[in-house]
Protein backbone atom coordinates (compact mmCIF):
# COMPACT_ATOMS: atom_id res chain seq x y z
CA UNK A 1 0.00 0.00 0.00
CA UNK A 2 1.38 3.38 -1.00
CA UNK A 3 1.82 6.11 1.59
CA UNK A 4 0.36 8.87 -0.56
CA UNK A 5 1.45 12.48 -1.02
CA UNK A 6 5.08 12.11 0.07
CA UNK A 7 6.03 15.39 -1.61
CA UNK A 8 3.32 17.52 0.01
CA UNK A 9 4.06 16.07 3.45
CA UNK A 10 7.79 16.79 3.24
CA UNK A 11 8.25 20.16 1.53
CA UNK A 12 7.64 22.27 4.63
CA UNK A 13 7.04 25.93 3.80
CA UNK A 14 8.38 25.72 0.25
CA UNK A 15 5.07 26.89 -1.26
CA UNK A 16 5.10 30.01 0.92
CA UNK A 17 8.69 30.76 -0.05
CA UNK A 18 7.82 30.44 -3.73
CA UNK A 19 4.93 32.88 -3.27
CA UNK A 20 7.45 35.43 -2.07
CA UNK A 21 9.68 34.72 -5.06
CA UNK A 22 7.07 35.24 -7.82
CA UNK A 23 4.33 37.83 -7.40
CA UNK A 24 0.71 36.90 -7.95
CA UNK A 25 0.17 38.90 -11.15
CA UNK A 26 3.27 37.46 -12.79
CA UNK A 27 2.30 33.96 -11.75
CA UNK A 28 -1.20 34.40 -13.15
CA UNK A 29 0.29 35.47 -16.47
CA UNK A 30 2.72 32.53 -16.48
CA UNK A 31 -0.21 30.14 -16.04
CA UNK A 32 -2.08 31.63 -19.01
CA UNK A 33 -2.79 28.90 -21.55
CA UNK A 34 -2.60 29.82 -25.23
CA UNK A 35 -3.87 26.95 -27.39
CA UNK A 36 -2.53 28.54 -30.59
CA UNK A 37 0.95 28.61 -29.06
CA UNK A 38 0.74 24.92 -28.25
CA UNK A 39 -0.35 23.98 -31.74
CA UNK A 40 2.37 26.09 -33.32
CA UNK A 41 4.81 23.87 -31.44
CA UNK A 42 2.91 20.80 -32.65
CA UNK A 43 3.09 22.04 -36.25
CA UNK A 44 6.80 22.73 -35.89
CA UNK A 45 7.39 19.23 -34.54
CA UNK A 46 5.31 17.57 -37.26
CA UNK A 47 7.25 19.55 -39.86
CA UNK A 48 10.55 18.35 -38.41
CA UNK A 49 9.32 14.75 -38.32
CA UNK A 50 8.39 14.93 -42.01
CA UNK A 51 11.65 16.67 -42.92
CA UNK A 52 13.74 14.10 -41.07
CA UNK A 53 11.67 11.31 -42.58
CA UNK A 54 12.40 12.64 -46.06
CA UNK A 55 16.13 13.01 -45.26
CA UNK A 56 16.22 9.39 -44.09
CA UNK A 57 14.25 8.16 -47.10
CA UNK A 58 16.28 9.89 -49.82
CA UNK A 59 19.52 8.35 -51.15
CA UNK A 60 21.12 11.32 -52.91
CA UNK A 61 22.75 12.74 -49.77
CA UNK A 62 23.64 9.83 -47.44
CA UNK A 63 25.53 12.22 -45.14
CA UNK A 64 22.11 13.47 -43.96
CA UNK A 65 21.12 10.10 -42.53
CA UNK A 66 22.96 10.27 -39.20
CA UNK A 67 21.99 13.83 -38.18
CA UNK A 68 18.41 13.26 -39.41
CA UNK A 69 18.11 10.03 -37.40
CA UNK A 70 19.48 11.75 -34.29
CA UNK A 71 17.09 14.68 -34.64
CA UNK A 72 14.23 12.26 -35.26
CA UNK A 73 15.02 10.62 -31.93
CA UNK A 74 14.59 14.01 -30.26
CA UNK A 75 11.38 14.54 -32.24
CA UNK A 76 9.95 11.30 -30.85
CA UNK A 77 10.87 12.53 -27.37
CA UNK A 78 9.05 15.74 -28.28
CA UNK A 79 5.79 13.82 -28.69
CA UNK A 80 6.23 12.49 -25.14
CA UNK A 81 6.64 16.08 -23.94
CA UNK A 82 3.45 17.03 -25.78
CA UNK A 83 1.76 14.14 -23.97
CA UNK A 84 3.12 15.58 -20.74
CA UNK A 85 1.35 18.87 -21.52
CA UNK A 86 -1.87 16.94 -22.15
CA UNK A 87 -1.58 15.19 -18.78
CA UNK A 88 -1.35 18.55 -17.00
CA UNK A 89 -4.23 19.94 -19.09
CA UNK A 90 -2.06 22.81 -20.30
CA UNK A 91 -3.40 22.87 -23.86
CA UNK A 92 -6.87 24.44 -23.68
CA UNK A 93 -8.23 27.30 -21.59
CA UNK A 94 -11.46 25.43 -20.86
CA UNK A 95 -12.03 21.78 -20.12
CA UNK A 96 -12.25 19.74 -23.33
CA UNK A 97 -12.04 16.14 -22.06
CA UNK A 98 -12.76 14.37 -25.36
CA UNK A 99 -10.35 16.41 -27.44
CA UNK A 100 -7.75 16.30 -24.69
CA UNK A 101 -8.11 12.52 -24.58
CA UNK A 102 -7.76 12.22 -28.35
CA UNK A 103 -4.61 14.33 -28.32
CA UNK A 104 -3.18 12.15 -25.56
CA UNK A 105 -3.68 9.02 -27.66
CA UNK A 106 -2.10 10.67 -30.72
CA UNK A 107 0.87 12.05 -28.78
CA UNK A 108 1.54 8.61 -27.26
CA UNK A 109 1.68 6.74 -30.57
CA UNK A 110 5.19 7.62 -31.84
CA UNK A 111 6.93 6.37 -28.67
CA UNK A 112 4.49 3.47 -28.19
CA UNK A 113 3.61 4.24 -24.58
CA UNK A 114 0.13 4.03 -23.11
CA UNK A 115 -1.40 7.48 -22.67
CA UNK A 116 -3.45 6.29 -19.69
CA UNK A 117 -0.49 4.74 -17.91
CA UNK A 118 1.67 7.77 -18.60
CA UNK A 119 -0.96 9.98 -16.99
CA UNK A 120 -1.24 7.89 -13.83
CA UNK A 121 2.50 7.26 -13.70
CA UNK A 122 3.39 10.92 -14.10
CA UNK A 123 0.84 12.31 -11.64
CA UNK A 124 2.02 9.73 -9.09
CA UNK A 125 5.55 10.93 -9.74
CA UNK A 126 4.51 14.48 -8.79
CA UNK A 127 2.71 13.36 -5.65
CA UNK A 128 5.43 10.99 -4.48
CA UNK A 129 8.55 12.94 -5.49
CA UNK A 130 11.32 12.15 -3.02
CA UNK A 131 10.09 8.65 -2.20
CA UNK A 132 12.31 5.73 -3.22
CA UNK A 133 9.33 3.34 -3.22
CA UNK A 134 6.26 5.29 -4.28
CA UNK A 135 7.65 7.55 -7.00
CA UNK A 136 7.29 5.25 -10.04
CA UNK A 137 10.07 6.98 -11.94
CA UNK A 138 12.57 6.44 -9.15
CA UNK A 139 11.27 2.98 -8.27
CA UNK A 140 11.25 1.55 -11.80
CA UNK A 141 13.45 3.67 -14.09
CA UNK A 142 16.46 4.58 -11.95
CA UNK A 143 19.44 2.20 -12.10
CA UNK A 144 19.56 -0.07 -9.08
CA UNK A 145 23.26 -0.74 -9.57
CA UNK A 146 25.53 2.27 -9.81
CA UNK A 147 27.76 0.90 -12.55
CA UNK A 148 28.64 2.50 -15.87
CA UNK A 149 27.58 -0.60 -17.80
CA UNK A 150 24.09 -0.56 -16.30
CA UNK A 151 23.84 3.17 -16.96
CA UNK A 152 24.82 2.68 -20.61
CA UNK A 153 21.99 0.16 -21.09
CA UNK A 154 19.49 3.00 -20.71
CA UNK A 155 20.99 4.58 -23.85
CA UNK A 156 20.29 1.50 -25.96
CA UNK A 157 17.18 -0.41 -27.11
CA UNK A 158 17.30 -2.06 -23.65
CA UNK A 159 15.46 1.07 -22.46
CA UNK A 160 12.25 -0.34 -23.97
CA UNK A 161 12.65 -3.55 -21.96
CA UNK A 162 13.43 -1.62 -18.77
CA UNK A 163 10.38 0.59 -19.27
CA UNK A 164 8.15 -2.36 -20.21
CA UNK A 165 9.08 -4.22 -17.04
CA UNK A 166 8.63 -1.14 -14.86
CA UNK A 167 5.31 -0.18 -16.41
CA UNK A 168 4.06 -3.76 -16.08
CA UNK A 169 4.95 -3.89 -12.39
CA UNK A 170 3.43 -0.48 -11.69
CA UNK A 171 0.27 -1.18 -13.73
CA UNK A 172 -0.33 -4.30 -11.64
CA UNK A 173 -1.20 -1.94 -8.76
CA UNK A 174 -3.92 -0.17 -10.79
CA UNK A 175 -7.63 -1.10 -10.86
CA UNK A 176 -8.55 -3.85 -13.33
CA UNK A 177 -10.57 -1.43 -15.48
CA UNK A 178 -7.54 0.84 -15.91
CA UNK A 179 -5.30 -2.11 -16.71
CA UNK A 180 -7.67 -3.12 -19.53
CA UNK A 181 -7.54 0.38 -21.01
CA UNK A 182 -3.75 0.34 -20.85
CA UNK A 183 -3.60 -3.01 -22.66
CA UNK A 184 -5.90 -1.73 -25.41
CA UNK A 185 -3.80 1.38 -25.88
CA UNK A 186 -0.60 -0.64 -26.12
CA UNK A 187 -2.15 -2.93 -28.73
CA UNK A 188 -3.31 0.12 -30.68
CA UNK A 189 0.21 1.56 -30.65
CA UNK A 190 1.69 -1.76 -31.77
CA UNK A 191 -0.82 -1.86 -34.63
CA UNK A 192 0.18 1.71 -35.60
CA UNK A 193 3.88 0.84 -35.79
CA UNK A 194 3.24 -2.43 -37.63
CA UNK A 195 1.15 -0.54 -40.18
CA UNK A 196 3.94 2.01 -40.59
CA UNK A 197 6.50 -0.75 -41.09
CA UNK A 198 4.22 -2.49 -43.60
CA UNK A 199 3.87 0.75 -45.54
CA UNK A 200 7.63 1.27 -45.63
CA UNK A 201 8.20 -2.33 -46.72
CA UNK A 202 5.68 -1.91 -49.52
CA UNK A 203 7.50 1.22 -50.67
CA UNK A 204 10.94 -0.37 -50.44
CA UNK A 205 12.27 -2.65 -47.71
CA UNK A 206 15.60 -0.88 -47.18
CA UNK A 207 13.86 2.21 -45.89
CA UNK A 208 12.46 0.54 -42.76
CA UNK A 209 15.79 0.45 -40.97
CA UNK A 210 16.71 4.07 -41.73
CA UNK A 211 13.29 5.69 -41.45
CA UNK A 212 11.80 3.78 -38.53
CA UNK A 213 14.02 1.36 -36.62
CA UNK A 214 17.16 3.44 -36.08
CA UNK A 215 15.40 6.68 -34.99
CA UNK A 216 13.00 4.87 -32.64
CA UNK A 217 15.18 2.14 -31.15
CA UNK A 218 18.65 3.73 -31.25
CA UNK A 219 18.27 7.51 -31.21
CA UNK A 220 15.17 7.95 -29.05
CA UNK A 221 16.70 6.11 -26.04
CA UNK A 222 19.67 8.49 -26.13
CA UNK A 223 17.46 11.57 -26.28
CA UNK A 224 15.18 10.20 -23.54
CA UNK A 225 18.06 9.27 -21.22
CA UNK A 226 19.85 12.59 -21.62
CA UNK A 227 16.63 14.43 -20.88
CA UNK A 228 16.02 12.31 -17.79
CA UNK A 229 19.55 12.88 -16.46
CA UNK A 230 18.65 16.55 -16.08
CA UNK A 231 15.57 15.87 -13.95
CA UNK A 232 16.22 14.26 -10.55
CA UNK A 233 19.66 12.70 -10.46
CA UNK A 234 21.86 15.54 -9.16
CA UNK A 235 19.80 16.84 -6.22
CA UNK A 236 20.00 17.79 -2.56
CA UNK A 237 17.99 15.14 -0.65
CA UNK A 238 17.97 17.42 2.42
CA UNK A 239 16.32 20.35 0.62
CA UNK A 240 12.91 19.70 -1.02
CA UNK A 241 13.40 22.85 -3.12
CA UNK A 242 16.32 21.04 -4.77
CA UNK A 243 14.74 17.62 -5.30
CA UNK A 244 15.03 18.35 -9.02
CA UNK A 245 18.09 19.52 -10.95
CA UNK A 246 18.41 23.15 -12.00
CA UNK A 247 19.18 23.19 -15.74
CA UNK A 248 18.84 26.64 -17.30
CA UNK A 249 19.83 25.28 -20.68
CA UNK A 250 20.28 27.38 -23.80
CA UNK A 251 18.19 28.01 -26.95
CA UNK A 252 19.34 24.75 -28.55
CA UNK A 253 18.26 22.63 -25.58
CA UNK A 254 15.03 24.61 -25.25
CA UNK A 255 14.33 23.78 -28.91
CA UNK A 256 15.11 20.05 -28.98
CA UNK A 257 13.69 19.38 -25.49
CA UNK A 258 10.64 21.64 -25.87
CA UNK A 259 11.65 23.47 -22.67
CA UNK A 260 11.53 20.25 -20.63
CA UNK A 261 15.00 21.01 -19.28
CA UNK A 262 13.08 23.29 -16.86
CA UNK A 263 11.98 20.27 -14.85
CA UNK A 264 12.66 21.86 -11.48
CA UNK A 265 10.43 24.81 -12.33
CA UNK A 266 7.77 22.42 -13.60
CA UNK A 267 7.59 20.66 -10.23
CA UNK A 268 7.14 24.00 -8.50
CA UNK A 269 4.28 24.97 -10.84
CA UNK A 270 3.01 21.92 -12.80
CA UNK A 271 0.26 23.84 -14.63
CA UNK A 272 2.55 26.42 -16.26
CA UNK A 273 2.59 25.61 -20.02
CA UNK A 274 5.95 24.60 -21.40
CA UNK A 275 6.30 27.71 -23.58
CA UNK A 276 6.18 29.87 -20.40
CA UNK A 277 8.87 27.97 -18.50
CA UNK A 278 11.73 30.14 -19.76
CA UNK A 279 10.06 33.21 -18.26
CA UNK A 280 9.36 31.31 -15.03
CA UNK A 281 13.00 30.28 -14.82
CA UNK A 282 14.08 33.91 -15.17
CA UNK A 283 11.67 34.98 -12.43
CA UNK A 284 13.06 32.34 -10.07
CA UNK A 285 16.75 33.15 -10.51
CA UNK A 286 16.94 35.28 -7.29
CA UNK A 287 15.27 32.43 -5.39
CA UNK A 288 17.82 29.96 -6.76
CA UNK A 289 20.71 32.21 -5.78
CA UNK A 290 19.39 32.69 -2.24
CA UNK A 291 19.07 28.91 -1.80
CA UNK A 292 22.56 28.31 -3.19
CA UNK A 293 21.16 26.23 -6.04
CA UNK A 294 23.64 25.86 -8.87
CA UNK A 295 22.82 25.57 -12.56
CA UNK A 296 23.98 22.40 -14.26
CA UNK A 297 24.87 22.01 -17.93
CA UNK A 298 24.28 18.74 -19.74
CA UNK A 299 28.04 18.44 -20.24
CA UNK A 300 28.53 18.60 -16.45
CA UNK A 301 25.70 16.14 -15.89
CA UNK A 302 27.15 13.62 -18.35
CA UNK A 303 30.59 13.98 -16.78
CA UNK A 304 29.19 13.39 -13.31
CA UNK A 305 27.03 10.47 -14.41
CA UNK A 306 29.49 8.47 -16.48
CA UNK A 307 33.01 9.67 -15.70
CA UNK A 308 32.64 10.31 -11.96
CA UNK A 309 29.98 7.58 -11.70
CA UNK A 310 27.73 9.55 -9.34
CA UNK A 311 24.72 7.85 -7.79
CA UNK A 312 21.20 8.83 -8.88
CA UNK A 313 19.14 11.04 -6.57
CA UNK A 314 22.12 12.24 -4.56
CA UNK A 315 24.05 15.46 -4.00
CA UNK A 316 26.85 15.20 -6.53
CA UNK A 317 28.79 18.06 -4.96
CA UNK A 318 29.11 16.07 -1.75
CA UNK A 319 29.64 12.64 -3.36
CA UNK A 320 33.18 11.41 -3.60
Amino acid sequence: MKDRHHYARNIGDLKQQLKSAVDVDALRDLHRVRPARHFVVVARLVGLVLLCGWALWQTRWPWLWVPAALLQGFNILGTVILLHEQVHEAIFRRSRPRLNRLLGLLYAMPSGISATQFRTWHLDHHQELGSNRDDPKRAHLSPKKNTRLVKLLYWTPALFLIYARGSRDEAATYPDSEQRIIRRERLGNVAFHLALIAGLLAAGGGWVLRVHVIPLFLMFPMAFSLNRLGQHYDIDPDDPAAWSTLVNGNPLWHFVFLWSNFHLEHHYYPRVPFYNLTALNERLQPFFRERGMRNRTYREILWGWFVLNRKPHSNWRQTR
